[in-house]
């Protein structure tokens, strides 16, 4: 696997690591697409036909329950792509995936995809090693929702969120929040404001703004940090979109 991103290269993270020869046979079958906010990159269960590589923005993967209820599992943005079920053959999902922070992306059919793994172990190795830091977060995510307070899984989105945006504002509904937490809109609106007061974000109506990123590290505790430190391990230094 080629660790030297090229200058001329797309800026999503795998990409920019995929050797001369597996960028070479990928490069024309990417396709490039808006990715505007709410832009669907999965339905539960329906064929997926393309797997995403997100350039800009931040793709939210969520659950689904029989009772109608939305809970976030993970997000991914220029440092990865999906749906990752394509990555091991499986051409559907069990989530939502929507962008809920507007971007841009490459677009590779699943075909292609399947066809350029099954034919370069490299590009195949690079591909499952991200599928693996998925699967990290995801674990860390069911681990913070179980045991952490509401302000410290908060803290721990809101990083997740910044780590993946485009400077320090945040396009973020209090009703997204709550997908986010798995808590009511008053749940999510007692902890803005918690954080609101010890100075660490601004919230208005659909926008926060991150004020004091090292404040809401402290604030996030241990929720934040693991897997974007095993992401760094395997995968080399994530690339972090804020200004």
């Amino acid at each position: 696997m080629s660790h030297f991103p090229r200058k001329d290269r797309p800026r999503n993270r795998l990409l920019a690591l995929m050797s001369e020869a597996d960028f070479a046979a990928v490069r024309g079958y990417l396709r490039p697409v808006d990715l505007p906010r709410g832009a669907v990159l999965g339905r539960p269960y329906q064929p997926v036909e393309e797997f995403c590589f997100v350039e800009e923005g931040l793709a939210s993967q969520v659950t689904l329950t029989k009772d109608d209820r939305r809970h976030e599992v993970g997000v991914y943005g220029h440092e990865g792509g999906g749906p990752v079920s394509l990555l091991l053959g499986i051409e559907t999902t069990p989530y939502e995936i929507t962008m809920q922070l507007p971007g841009r992306g490459l677009m590779i059919t699943s075909w292609a995809l399947r066809t350029l793994m099954r034919d370069s172990l490299s590009f195949r190795s690079l591909l499952l090693t991200f599928l693996y830091t998925t699967t990290v977060q995801t674990a860390y995510t069911a681990s913070s929702n179980s045991s952490a307070l509401v302000g410290e899984r908060l803290s721990r989105w809101l990083l997740m969120c910044h780590d993946r945006a485009e400077g320090n504002e945040l396009a973020l509904t209090h009703e997204f929040l709550g997908v986010m937490l798995g808590v009511r809109r008053a749940g999510v609106t007692h902890a803005v404001h918690l954080l609101e007061g010890a100075g660490m974000i601004r919230g208005s109506r659909g926008l926060i703004t991150i004020r004091d990123r090292e404040k809401l590290l402290a604030a996030a505790g241990e929720t934040y940090g693991k897997p974007e430190a095993e992401y760094e391990r395997v995968l080399g230094p994530m690339p972090r979109g804020r200004g």
